[in-house]
Parts: structure tokens; sequence; C-alpha cells
């Protein structure tokens, strides 16, 4: 049996251990040191981590950190050893003022778990503080009437320190005539006064000088002193006196201007002028109530001329002094003591230290976004704070040790769909009325790559002129990443590919890596390249990296860039003369056929054949499509033995370019092939070949059987034979865009055979660029009308 008490017992204990263990793991524990004031920097004060329960090897991996609310940075831990030391020294005034009790609350935070705990530091007194008199010298007027035992109030020093550092011990130089009554109060001495103890003589002594010394209780113990002048007076021998020497007060802080606070009446026995009394303040404690209250120097009445605060002074001490109006003037004097209560006038504060800001967009649950604190400078109830934020947030505030609350997160967000919070943090006190304050804390989201650049469409269509600039912005492309900074910093590239004969994409176009323009690399030209099709990439910078593709058409647009190319004269005949015309030839007559091409397309390759003066055509004309020079009369000897021709050629391209050949032609009464001058060139006139004279002559001489087979050649030229479509030319392709220019089309050239002269080009077929059957082609084919020269021209 008692074997098995003692195991109950056993068990028991370790139960309460292990209760007591979970719940310092669960709360927050609370360590308080002592340091006194002035310690010198990197001072020891604790060892923290061990008083804590902390292993000192897990201080950095748990991201220990310190925390001090609001009284400055005056204390640092060393990670490696866990000593709380002295950061900088710390002066007990000027924190706490004349406060009893100097603390500065530290907050020790650890992770892995989240631990806080609290630590207050009580900064001791020193005496580090001599008591200071208000001023250097004091003048006391003393009429010599006055008896032995009259006290003279004197005004006193203050020491900034507290405790027995702060109580004060007056000393008056040695002398015969005057002594001092030390007034204490709770073993602390309050008030000096100055009492005579022996009769004052005018006539043997009229000034004493005296040195009154306050010498505080510490250790080593600092003194102050004041020197006195005391005047001797004559006559007046009776001082006012109040029907108290101590007059206590209650007023409301934050009480108004001008409001009465009390009255003062002292009475002199004398009579007449010695009996006329003035109210003068001869001291404040503390000093700066001197600036608080006023004081009718006739009336004695004291009123509010300042700002009444019960968290700066809750007890003012005034000293009043009442003079006569003799001579000299005797005074009388009184301590008011004024208690100021408390009213809920300010209102709650708020401190916010942000842990883990920003927070991932991939944060936990139960993330510990800030740790805020709550103060409220009133009392009692009126300082009592109670802390929230809004609902609807994925926020909430957990209280963790009396006013202090962490901000945690509730529940998963998301940075594209908003990326960041602002948060009312509202603190309210429990006065009457209430009082609150709010603080927003902005919690931005931290962004994670999840999203990939993405452009507003599928395909980027471009229409570009050939010969552009080498280095030309063609277009420009642009991809969007809701992600932000590296996640959504998007460069470009090309994603290369072979174009024609195993030309890289690259060698055309060229992609900038950060803005998406597009440059031409080289001039397009149309002859050559119709359409470049190509893709781009946009990458992002995160980790991993996304990427997302565009396909860009970019079309070339023809140019009139190439001027008409007339064929050699003559071409496919040889014939190496001028060319002859006979003399019978009629209106109508068919001399020759100028043959010009043009490399472009569309109405850039359409030409137009005129003479280029044409005052010196004679009687020849040419046709302005079909390039065929024919007679407009019947030759007659007048027209001359020989005539010449420039023809210009010109495309219908803006600027149109041309080119000119020049034609020579014989009358003769035999005909003979047409012989073309070998020379063209654009916008000139070539040299004239002239006629040979002697030739003409030889030629008409020829018999008669030659002009008979002339005659007969003649004939034969003037008869329309039966049209033939010859074989398709050399296709040339050309362009028709939406816009109206030409573009992306097919020029077919066909040969139109007349009889049996050999075959012109006088048919253009221009077709888009769409594949179709041969039926339809067969279709078109059946539009094909001839014109009064026998010309024929289809456009599709």
């Amino acid at each position: 049996m008692a074997l098995l008490r003692q195991d109950s017992l056993v068990t028991g204990q370790l139960l309460r251990l292990l209760l007591l263990h979970t719940a310092w793991e669960v709360g927050s524990g609370q360590v308080r040191y002592s340091l006194p004031e002035e310690s010198k920097q990197g001072a020891f004060v604790a060892r923290l981590a061990q008083d804590l329960g902390l292993e000192v090897s897990e201080l950095v991996s748990r991201m220990f950190r310190m925390v001090s609310k609001g009284r400055g940075d005056y204390f640092e831990v060393n990670l490696q050893s866990g000593v709380l030391f002295v950061k900088s020294p710390v002066d007990r005034e000027e924190v706490c003022g004349q406060s009893p009790l100097c603390a500065i609350d530290l907050e020790v935070i650890v992770d892995k778990p989240l631990r806080i705990f609290h630590v207050e530091v009580e900064i001791q007194d020193i005496n580090d503080n001599a008591p200071v008199f208000p001023v250097n010298g004091l003048n006391i007027f003393i009429a010599e009437s006055r008896l032995p035992g009259s006290r003279f109030p004197l005004e006193g020093a203050s020491d900034a320190d507290i405790g027995t550092n702060s109580l004060l011990i007056y000393t008056l130089s040695p002398n015969e005539h005057f002594t001092l009554d030390l007034q204490t109060k709770n073993d602390q001495t309050t008030s000096a006064d100055m009492v005579l103890k022996k009769p004052l003589d005018r006539e043997e002594t009229s000034v004493h000088n005296l040195l009154l010394t306050a010498t505080d209780g510490g250790k080593p113990e600092h003194t102050g002193s004041v020197q006195l002048l005391i005047t001797v007076l004559d006559a007046n021998d009776n001082a006012p006196e109040f029907n108290k020497p101590v007059y206590e007060i209650k007023l409301l802080e934050n009480t108004a201007n001008g409001v009465l606070v009390m009255t003062l009446n002292a009475t002199d026995l004398d009579e007449g002028t010695n009996k006329d009394i003035s109210y003068y303040f001869i001291s404040h404690l503390p000093p700066d109530g001197r600036d608080l209250f006023s004081i009718n120097s006739n009336t004695g009445e004291i009123r509010v001329k300042g700002e009444i605060d019960f968290e700066v002074y809750n007890v003012y001490e005034i000293r009043v002094e009442a003079k006569d109006k003799g001579n000299p003037p005797l005074a009388g004097h009184c301590k008011i003591l004024i208690d100021v209560l408390d009213v809920n006038d300010n209102v709650p504060e708020l401190a916010v230290t942000s842990l883990s800001l920003p927070v991932p967009e991939d944060a936990p649950p139960g993330t510990v976004v800030a740790l805020i604190s709550v103060s409220d400078r009133d009392s009692g109830d009126n300082g009592k704070v109670t802390c929230s934020i809004p609902p609807d947030l994925p926020f909430q505030l957990v209280s963790t040790f009396k006013n202090y609350h962490s901000l945690v997160l509730a529940e998963a967000v998301d940075r594209e769909r908003v990326s960041e919070y602002k948060i009312l943090v509202t603190a309210r006190d429990e006065g009457a009325p209430s009082l609150s304050a709010s603080s927003s804390i902005l919690v931005p989201i931290a962004d994670v790559n999840d999203n990939a650049p993405a452009f507003p469409q599928p395909v980027y269509t471009v229409f570009v002129k050939e010969n552009n600039r080498p280095g030309a912005h063609l277009l420009s492309v642009s991809a969007s990443d809701p992600d932000v900074r590296e996640n959504a910093f998007v460069s470009y590239s090309v994603v290369e590919r072979s174009v024609g004969e195993q030309q890289p994409v690259s060698s055309y176009i060229s992609v900038h890596s950060e803005s998406g323009h597009i440059y031409g690399l080289q001039p397009f030209d149309y002859e050559e390249l119709q359409v470049l099709q190509f893709q781009v990439s946009a990458r992002d910078a995160g980790f991993p990296s996304l990427c997302g593709n565009v396909t860009v058409q970019l079309f070339v647009l023809d140019e009139n860039d190439n001027a008409p190319a007339v064929s050699p004269p003559g071409s496919g005949r040889g014939s190496p003369g001028p060319e002859l015309v006979p003399l019978s030839a009629g209106a109508g007559h068919v001399v020759g056929k100028i043959r010009a091409v043009d490399a472009d397309s569309g109405y850039n390759a359409w030409l137009r054949y005129e003479v280029q003066e044409a005052g010196t055509a004679g009687p020849f004309r040419v046709g302005v499509y079909s390039g065929e020079i024919s007679t407009t009369r019947a030759l007659e000897e007048a027209d001359g033995p020989s005539q010449r021709l420039v023809i210009l050629v010109k495309d219908h391209g803006e600027p149109a370019l041309s080119a000119t050949a020049t034609v020579s032609l014989s009358l003769v009464e035999s005909p003979q092939a047409v012989k073309w001058d070998s020379r063209q060139r654009v916008g000139s006139e070539g040299p004239l070949v002239d006629m040979n004279v002697s030739l003409t002559i030889a030629i008409c001489s020829v018999s008669g059987l030659f002009v008979l087979v002339i005659v007969v050649y003649v004939g034969l030229r003037c008869h329309r034979g039966p049209e033939v479509m010859c074989g398709p030319g050399k296709a040339t392709v050309v362009c028709s865009s939406e816009v109206g220019s030409w573009s992306y089309s097919q020029r077919q050239s066909r040969n139109l055979c007349v009889g049996e002269v050999s075959a012109k080009n006088d048919l253009m077929v221009f077709s888009p660029n769409f594949p179709h059957s041969s039926e339809n082609w067969e279709e078109k084919q059946q539009e094909l009308t001839p014109n009064a020269a026998g010309q024929v021209s289809l456009w599709k």
C-alpha cells in the first residue's frame, strides 16, 4: 500500500511538471531585471537566454530578436552568448523624469515555434544630479521691529533624482540672528523657513549676507546653494497674515483658461497704507507651473491661464506672498496645493512592429504578420484599451500579453487578386465617453511566379514597303504578365527558323529584348520575298521562368523601284539597219513594236507608251498600252526620206519611272525590216540614227520586179490573221492589299501572236494570290476580247 501511494505521488508530480511545461510553451513569460542608470556601454545586465530557458545555440536559427517599446534602443543581446548588455547609457531622468518607478519594457521574440517573452529592466536612480535653486541670489527685506521667532519662507531647491538621492537637507551659514526650520513630510524635507532668533538692529547691521545650502541624501552627496541678501528695514512692524498656512484645491484637468481656482484673503493689523496688501507668486513646484496660473495682485484671485494636463503633472505646489504697502513693506506667506483630477482626454496609442512583410502569396494561414502594442496615458478605466480590426479580411488579431496583439494570416491570399491590404487597427478605451484611435497597416503581398507572359492577340500582321531602311522600326509586340518585379520582367526573342534558301529569320529581323520593338535588319525586296512569318517568344525572369509565343506575319508591299526595261530593238528578228517603211503603207499600218517590261507589280508595272515629242511624230503614232508603232494616214513623199521617233515608256507608279527608245524610220518604195536603236535610257533621249541618203537613192532605183515583190510583201503585212494565244511568259509577283495598293497577286504575261508577225506581249493578266481551279481559269480566259488594234488585256 505504501509503495502504491508513493507511485501515485510521483505520478502527480510528473503530471504537474508536464502541465507547467505546456503552459510555458503556449503562454508568454516575463522576466524582470534592475540596472543602475548611466551604466556604461557593454555593461552586463543578465544571461537573458538562460533565464528564458532558451538554448544559446538556437538563437540564430530561431530568429531571436528583441524589440524595445517606445523608450529608445538602450539594450542589445549577444546572439553568441545570450547575454543582455547595455547598448547605450540610460539617463533615468531623461527617460522617466520624476516617476518613482522607471522601467524599460522589452519584447523577446523567437520563431519555430513563435514565442514572445516580456522583459522589464528597472532603471535604478544614482545620485548624478545636484540640488538646484531657481535663482542665484535672493533679496529679503526684514523690518527691525520683527520679533524673534518670525519666520521667512525660503524658496527651496529641486533635485532631478528620486528617493534618497532627492532628499534635501538645508543648512544656513553660521550667524547670530537667523536659523533654519525644516518642515518634513514622510521623512522628506518639503520646505525651509528662516527663523529670526535674535532681534535685528538696523543701526548696527543693515545688511546680512547669508548662504543657504541644500544637500541631497545620495552617496556621494551633492550640494547647491543660493546667496541670501537680507536688508533690515525700519517702521512697519506688522506683516499680512493668511487665515491658514496651507490651502488644498482639487481641479479637473483641461480646465478652461480664465476659470477661477480660488480667492486668497490676507489681513494686516496695521493701518493706512501699511494695511493695503498686494499678492504675488513667489515659487512653483514644478517650476513650469508658473505659466499655468495667474494671480490678481489686488484681489488675490487665482485663475487658470494655461493647459492643465494630468498626464504631465497631477500635483502643483504654489507659494503666495501677501505684501503690504508700508515703508518698508511687510509680507505674509501661504502655500496652495492643487490636486489635478484625471479626465478621459487621451486617445489610445498604437505601436506596430512589422515582423514578416511582405507576406508571400503562398504563405500558410497562421503566419505572423505584425506585433501590435496599445497603451493609454489616462488612468483607471480611462486607460483600459481593447483592440480590433475590420471583418472580411484574411487576417485576425490574437491577444498575446496584456496590451499586446499579434496580427496573423487567417486564410490564403492571392496577389493577382489583391496585391496589398490596408488594415485599419482600432484601439478603444473604456472611458466615458469612450475615445478611440486607428492606425493603418499596409500589408503587401509578395509575388510568386505563377503566371506566364501573354500577348493580347494570337497573331500580329504588319505591312512593310520594300526598300525599307536597315534598322527601321517595323512594329512592336507587347506581352503582359500579372506578376511583379522579376516575375513580370519580360524579355523578347525571335524563335529561330529558316526562310527561303536556308536563310535564318534573324538575318531579316531583330527583336529588342526589353521593349519588344521589331526592326528590319536589311531592306526587303518584294521581288524576292513577299511574306515573312515568324514567332516571337516572351519569357519572364522568374524562377522557374515561364514563356508565351505569338505569330507575326510580315507582308512586303511593292514600291515603284524598277524603271521599265526596253528590249533591244529588233530583238528576235536580227534586223541590223534602220526601219524601212514603204511609201505605199496606208493608215493603220503597223511598222513595229516597242517591247518593255517592269520588274515591279500592279500599277507600278503597268506601262504606258507615248511619243516623247508629239509634234515630231509626223504620220506615226504609238499604241498607249500595246507599244505598237503604226501609221495614222497614208504616207507621202512630202513626209521626207526618214523619220526619227523617241518613244517614252512610263509606268504608273508614284513617282512614275520611265525609259526611252529611239526608232529610226526610212520611207522607201520597198518594204524592209525595222531596225531599232539598241540604246535605251531612263528619263533621257538617245541619239538619232539618220537615214543614209545614198542608200535611199539606191533603193529607189531597184527594178520593178523588186518593187512588185515589196508590194506583195506589204499586202501580206497588212492582212490581219487569226489571233493565237501563246504560252505564258515569266510570272512576276505583284501586291494587292486591302487598302487599295497591289499586294499578293501574280502578274501573268501572255504573248499574243497576230498573223505571221512575231509574238507581242500585248496581254497582261493580274490575278489575286489565292488558289483557283483550272475551270475558273478557263472562265476568265473566255472574258478576253480584242480591241480595235488587235490587243487584249485581262484584269482580275
